[in-house]
């Protein structure tokens, strides 16, 4: 896809080194459209700030981080905006466009990162088990889908992304493309195996022609987009007993949380989830900590 055809640019922002670190965004690190379109208007909002690129420098930066926070965006928010701004001065500086990085020594604002929200192994077991009612092809697409998201820990992002090559049910191994299109192979149980098999055998023949690549295909049959994954899980919870306001990334999250309470070892945790750094897999302890702690009160005799 094409810069222009994506209209990431937003009209008020015509600079040429942002549309070549956009271009290298989208054709060297291959970030998804959402995330060009995120970039696109933090950079747009930021020169809106601050003016021309010649009359940036630390003290603009921080200016525009202060009116951020003053204007009432979340520290997080403001933390993002600026990781976005200094991602941006990194490609200048690689590029020789500039001498030095003046978002180097710029602090983000501190803010509490909060827990993952999760389901319970019985939630799970709850939401998964209306997602199989419907046994017409695309109710096992969809049943498919979360049990692939589930067992395998993968972000919408990467399940729709998946191809039929991708996937290899007699070993049980998903190859999924994750952020900065970084692979990684992740096993998957018979649970999900079952569920795809379904699918593969029963719902997608009916929705695409066997030329399409996509593993995960729409009722017109094109390749699923992250905005339908929202609307199946939306659908799904619905159909359950559950009173809970989940998003698809809850399903990952709970994978991670169910994992580790189960015994899994932190290490192998961060890689089935393709973390780089540990301390990002860690707060997964803290929520299986807490699960455990419920669990205790809700148990035992004389909690």
């Amino acid at each position: 896809m094409s810069i222009r055809r994506l209209s990431v640019m937003p009209k008020e922002l015509d600079d040429p080194d942002v549309a070549a670190y956009l271009r290298h965004l989208e054709s060297v690190e291959e970030v998804s459209p959402n995330t060009l379109k995120a970039y696109a208007t933090d950079l747009a909002q930021f020169f809106a700030s601050v003016g021309s690129l010649d009359q940036v420098d630390a003290k603009a930066i921080r200016r525009h981080i202060a009116h951020l926070g003053e204007s009432g965006v979340s520290p997080r928010s403001v933390a993002r905006k600026l990781a976005v701004i200094r991602s941006f001065f990194r490609y200048l500086e690689r590029e020789n466009r500039i001498a030095s990085n003046p978002a180097k020594r710029v602090l983000a604002p501190r803010f509490r990162r909060g827990l993952p929200r999760v389901l319970t192994v019985e939630e799970m077991r709850q939401f998964i088990e209306a997602a199989m009612r419907d046994t017409g092809p695309l109710g096992l697409r969809n049943w498919a889908l979360i049990e692939i998201m589930y067992g395998g820990g993968l972000r919408s992002q990467e399940a729709v992304d998946l191809n039929i090559r991708d996937v290899d049910l007699r070993q049980g191994l998903v190859r999924a493309m994750g952020k900065g299109r970084k692979e990684r192979i992740v096993p998957i149980g018979r649970y999900a195996v079952e569920a795809l098999t379904q699918y593969l055998d029963r719902g997608r023949p009916h929705l695409s022609p066997k030329s399409h690549t996509a593993f995960f295909v729409n009722a017109r049959g094109g390749r699923l987009t992250t905005r339908s994954v929202r609307r199946i899980i939306k659908a799904t919870l619905l159909k359950s007993a559950l009173h809970r306001n989940i998003s698809p990334h809850w399903l990952r999250h709970s994978y991670a949380t169910h994992l580790l309470m189960g015994g899994a070892d932190l290490r192998v945790v961060q890689e089935l989830l393709g973390h780089e750094s540990l301390r990002t897999t860690q707060i997964y302890t803290y929520v299986s900590q807490e699960q455990l702690g419920r669990i205790y009160q809700s148990a035992h005799p004389r909690a």
